[in-house]
């Protein structure tokens, strides 16, 4: 009896998800198949000029935008940020410098302050525990 392998496959969504873009700015071929896991490694490995013109130029989706902005995904819903913005509106936000920018930036940086701390404090504590 030889084990036949399956191809395994995942929707455009999830694909694009994986590759960091914004699904709806996909070819349109992209967007009505599906994508196995050997045709994402070969985007990823080389990927074609529309995926690296969408990681250049956007539009992003939320998670890109959030890391460009240094803030959360949270933290763009709270200053009104809801669709996905390429990367000319990013750095214009950036110059901007809004209100609501620099308090979620603050937020994240405190974020990331809290949760080195804890990691710290696990690490010793294991190290006592040892």
């Amino acid at each position: 009896m030889t084990s036949h392998q399956s191809t395994q496959t995942m929707k455009p969504a999830t694909a694009a998800k994986k590759l960091g873009v914004y699904l709806e700015a996909t070819p349109a071929e992209f967007r009505e198949g599906v994508v196995s896991r050997a045709e994402l490694n070969a985007l990823q490995a080389d990927p074609p000029q529309w995926l690296r013109d969408l990681r250049r130029d956007g539009p992003h989706p939320r998670p890109v935008v959030a890391a460009k902005l240094g803030v959360s995904i949270a933290g763009l819903a709270r200053g009104g940020v809801t669709e996905p913005l390429t990367t000319e509106q990013i750095e214009a936000l950036k110059q901007e410098r809004p209100e609501w920018l620099e308090r979620e930036r603050a937020t994240q940086a405190e974020v990331r302050k809290e949760a080195a701390r804890l990691k710290e404090r696990d690490a010793e504590r294991a190290q006592q525990g040892d």
